[in-house]
C-alpha cells in the first residue's frame, strides 16, 4: 500500500479577495458544518471584519484551524464563488496531485479517527485554544490505493453521506411545514373551527387585547412561558466529575448543542438528578451566548449551566411548546441586544415576562397535537437514523482504506442465489 502525505495532495490557498463588490457573503468557521457549506446571507463589505481575506473556487475543501473535532469543514460545491470571501481561520485547500481523487482524500481527512487524531495534536499545541496549521496537518499520510479503488471506496461512503444529507434536507422541510402549521394555527389563527373551517378567516369571533396590542379569538388568553412549561437550569458539571468510566455521561453545552458529543466534550457521573439529564426528543433552550432552541437527538446526557431543559406543563403538547420557544427567540435576542450585553443572556425574569397566546380550549391543543405529532416524531428518528450512519461510515472507511475490508466491483456477478 502506498502513502502520502496531505502536502503532496493538496495545498493551502492564501489568495486574497479583491473587494470589487459592495456586497459579499463572508464565510466563518460557523458557517460550515459535517461537510456543508450553509447558506451565508450577504453582508456590506465595508463592514466585513479583517479575518475575511480569501478566494475560494469550486471543488476547494474548507477546513476549520479550530478544534478539528468539531467537525467544522465542508466542500465547495458552488461554481460560482465571486459573491464569496473566506477566514482565515478556514484552511482552503486545493488538489494538485491528479494521482488521488478529490473524494477519497476528502472522506480520508474528515473521518471521526482522523479528527481526533488532529483534535489531540491541537491541544497539545500551546496557545489559547486548540488548532491545527497546514504545516501541521500536511506531514500526515493517508494509504493511498488504485485509483480505480479510491473510486470504489469514496462511492461507498458517498452513498452513506448521500444519505444523511437527504435526512438533514427532510429534517429542514420538517422544521419548516411545524412552524407553518403553527403559524396558521397561533399567529394568523386560522385553526380549524368546530365546522373544520379556518377560524378567523370564515368569521370566528376576534376581540382586542390590550396586553399584545392585537386582536385574538375569543377566549383565549394572554399567558406567560413558565405556564406552558418547566424551564430547568443544567448544572455546574465540573462539580460532579465521574467517579469511574463505567458510570459517566458526556456533558451537553452550547457547543454539543451545536456539534452533537464528540472527542473533546466532558463527562459528568451518570448519578446526577433525573431533572438534569436529557434524552432523545428533549427540548433544549440555551439561554446564554447564542440563544438557540432545539429538539436533542445526540443520545442520553448530562445537561451543563446555561441550558433549560424544557418539559411542557399539564395538557400543552412537546411540538406546541418548542414552536413558541422558537418563534419567542426573536424576542428575546432584542431584549438582549437593548441591554447592550456582548453575549445574548436571559434570565427567570424574561421568561415570566414574556407573553404568548395560548387558546381557551384543549381541544384545539389535541387538535394541533395529532396534525403535527407526526412531523416531530419523524424528525427526531430521522435525526436519530442519520446519526447511526455517521458512526457507521466513521468505523468503515479506516477498514476500507486499510484493506481489511474491500469493494467488490460492480461488474463482478454477487448472484449467490444458484448453487
Amino acid at each position: 500500500m502506498n502513502y502520502i502525505a496531505i502536502k503532496d495532495i493538496v495545498r493551502s490557498v492564501s489568495q486574497t479577495h479583491k473587494f470589487e463588490k459592495d456586497y459579499l457573503k463572508a464565510v466563518n468557521t460557523s458557517d460550515v458544518f459535517g461537510g456543508e457549506l450553509l447558506d451565508v446571507p450577504y453582508s456590506e463589505t465595508t463592514s466585513l471584519k479583517g479575518q475575511f481575506k480569501k478566494t475560494i473556487q469550486f471543488n476547494d475543501i474548507l477546513f476549520s484551524e479550530i478544534r478539528p473535532a468539531n467537525r467544522r469543514f465542508g466542500r465547495v460545491n458552488i461554481k460560482d464563488t465571486a459573491d464569496y470571501v473566506v477566514s482565515t481561520k478556514l484552511m482552503v485547500l486545493r488538489k494538485f496531485n491528479e494521482d488521488v481523487d478529490l473524494d477519497y482524500f476528502y472522506y480520508c481527512l474528515t473521518n471521526q479517527s482522523f479528527l481526533e487524531t488532529l483534535q489531540r495534536r491541537a491541544e497539545n499545541r500551546i496557545g489559547s485554544f486548540p488548532q491545527i496549521t497546514f504545516d501541521l496537518l500536511g506531514d500526515y499520510r493517508f494509504p493511498i490505493p488504485t485509483l480505480a479503488e479510491q473510486k470504489r471506496i469514496a462511492s461507498v461512503i458517498a452513498n452513506i453521506d448521500s444519505k444523511i444529507r437527504i435526512n438533514r434536507e427532510i429534517n429542514r422541510n420538517l422544521e419548516a411545514m411545524a412552524r407553518q402549521l403553527y403559524d396558521y394555527w397561533f399567529v394568523q389563527f386560522d385553526f380549524p373551527d368546530e365546522n373544520g373551517k379556518p377560524y378567523k378567516s370564515s368569521g370566528g369571533k376576534m376581540v382586542w387585547n390590550e396586553k399584545i396590542k392585537r386582536e385574538i379569538p375569543e377566549g383565549w388568553k394572554i399567558v406567560s412561558l413558565p405556564t406552558i412549561a418547566t424551564f430547568t437550569n443544567g448544572l455546574a458539571c465540573q462539580k460532579f466529575r465521574p467517579k469511574s468510566e463505567d458510570e459517566k455521561l458526556p456533558v451537553i453545552k452550547i457547543r454539543e448543542m451545536r456539534d452533537g458529543i464528540t472527542s473533546e466534550s466532558e463527562w459528568v457521573a451518570a448519578d446526577i438528578p433525573d431533572a438534569v439529564k436529557v434524552y432523545d426528543g428533549d427540548i433544549l433552550f440555551s439561554w446564554s451566548a447564542s440563544l438557540e432552541v432545539m429538539i436533542w437527538t445526540g443520545g442520553e446526557g448530562g445537561l451543563n449551566q446555561h441550558i433549560f431543559k424544557v418539559e411542557p406543563k399539564s395538557y400543552y403538547p412537546k411540538a406546541f411548546v418548542y414552536i413558541q420557544i422558537l418563534d419567542y427567540i426573536s424576542v428575546f435576542k432584542g431584549i438582549a441586544e437593548a441591554r447592550k450585553t456582548t453575549m445574548g443572556h436571559i434570565t427567570q425574569d424574561h421568561l415570566n415576562q414574556s407573553q404568548i397566546v395560548i387558546p381557551a380550549s384543549k381541544s384545539i391543543l389535541q387538535a394541533f397535537e395529532n396534525t403535527i405529532s407526526p412531523i416531530v416524531n419523524l424528525f427526531v428518528k430521522l435525526s436519530q437514523q442519520s446519526k447511526q450512519l455517521m458512526r457507521q461510515r466513521d468505523k468503515l472507511l479506516p477498514l476500507l482504506m486499510n484493506g481489511q475490508v474491500s469493494v467488490m466491483p460492480r461488474e463482478i456477478n454477487c448472484d449467490l442465489s444458484h448453487g
